[in-house]
């Protein structure tokens, strides 16, 4: 599970610690920021500890107006055992109190000279990336047209092979064998390979082969989203699939449902060839052309034209 403390955060953002230093240590669990100004006006009950506090023009002018014994007060109550950072925009000074109250309670406060609402869109930004629900998942995802493609089936169905064969046609590898999955969004799924396995494919005879080194950086993509999932499995006789396309299948993963196609294989499917045409079609459906309804319409408009030639 990817974790994010405090100091990830000072070091991705340049941020200037003022105090607390102690604390940077402090695990970061939720996207979420807090602009605590019902707790500058003394109101803690519902008071969101645990989120990274930050601190604009507003806050601190408030903050200024209090009397001596409730600016300590206050900065104490904000500075609690949950707090990971308390974070002041635009390179305004920070308060003496909160200072004294970090340092007593090894909260760090941070200093950043982007105003408060462009900060704190970036951090939420940053923070939800990094602390998104993610999977692992054995296949290999591509990028064909634009579209994210994730091919999957058993151990030796030729998934690798049908994504060299992309490759080779000019569409960008994402990752082989094992391709780690973060939702960061609803409905967005992100896939990316392992480090261990960046740019690299497996083919069996061959080996590894480095495709970045191959045939250049053009061919590979450090990251995509996931829109489509292409299972490749072994011709089975007596299996129906589909040959019109009206009936979608989802397969979920975390809690996105993802439209998936079976392609079944045998001697001589060209397999890549079919990869690409799903992957035009699938574009195609998102802008309102779906070829299977316009055939079914047909169809039902044919029926019903000769039931009344019947009728006379």
């Amino acid at each position: 599970m990817i974790q994010v403390i405090t100091k990830d955060v000072m070091e991705k953002f340049n941020l200037q610690l003022v105090s607390g230093q102690e604390g940077i240590g402090r695990y970061i669990t939720t996207g979420d920021i807090s602009r605590p100004g019902l707790e500058m006006a003394g109101y803690f009950t519902h008071y969101p500890a645990n989120r990274v506090q930050l601190l604009g023009k507003t806050e601190l002018s408030f903050f200024e107006m209090l009397p001596t014994v409730e600016k300590k007060e206050r900065m104490k109550q904000l500075c609690s055992d949950e707090t990971p950072a308390i974070i002041i925009s635009r390179n305004m000074s920070v308060p003496q109190e909160l200072i004294e109250a970090s340092n007593e309670n090894n909260v760090p406060v941070l200093v950043t000279p982007i105003t408060t609402t462009r900060f704190s869109s970036r951090l939420t930004d940053f923070l939800e990336s990094k602390l998104a629900p993610t999977t692992a998942m054995h296949g290999v995802l591509v990028d064909v047209y634009g579209i994210g493609v994730l091919i999957i089936g058993k151990s030796g169905v030729g998934k690798s092979e049908t994504a060299l064969e992309l490759i080779k046609k000019g569409h960008r590898l994402v990752a082989d064998d094992s391709v780690e999955i973060r939702q960061e969004a609803e409905s967005m799924l992100i896939g990316s390979p392992p480090p261990l396995l960046e740019h690299l494919l497996e083919i069996r005879g061959i080996g590894i082969i480095d495709i970045m080194t191959l045939f250049g950086a053009s061919a590979i993509r450090p990251y995509k989203r996931i829109t489509l999932i292409v299972e490749l499995e072994n011709w089975d006789p007596e299996k129906f699939y589909d040959r019109l396309g009206l009936d979608e299948e989802k397969m979920k993963i975390i809690d996105t449902e993802v439209t998936k196609l079976t392609i079944p294989v045998q001697p001589g499917r060209n397999v890549s060839v079919i990869i690409e045409v799903a992957a035009m079609n699938y574009r195609l459906k998102k802008m309102g052309v779906n070829a299977a309804e316009e055939f079914s319409r047909r169809l039902d408009d044919m029926i019903t034209a000769n039931d009344e030639m019947d009728d006379y």
